[in-house]
């Protein structure tokens, strides 16, 4: 099953920004899915298990950081086939 993941990513550090990026460049490692990244949120596509098998596993990661807030956005659709197509 294809899934779309949006994720929005708050280190409630004054040095937010390496972190962020740190977590967007762990995400880009793996050919298992697809990395699109804007100002706003980084969406992830890809199979559902890989998708979230590799989020759990950065985002666990990301949490030796204290205080790090995730939101995400799931849905069981490949999204990306319906933004700019350059996939």
């Amino acid at each position: 099953m294809k899934t779309s993941v949006e994720i929005s990513y708050y280190p409630l550090n004054v040095e937010f920004i390496p972190h962020i990026k740190d977590f967007i460049s762990r995400l880009n490692n793996y050919d298992e899915i697809y990395v699109k990244t804007n100002g706003m949120s980084t969406q992830v596509f890809g199979e559902y298990k890989d998708v979230m098998n590799i989020l759990t596993t950065e985002i666990e990661k990301s949490f030796q950081l204290p205080h790090s807030v995730f939101a995400l956005k799931i849905i069981n659709a490949d999204l990306n086939i319906y933004l700019d197509g350059d996939k």
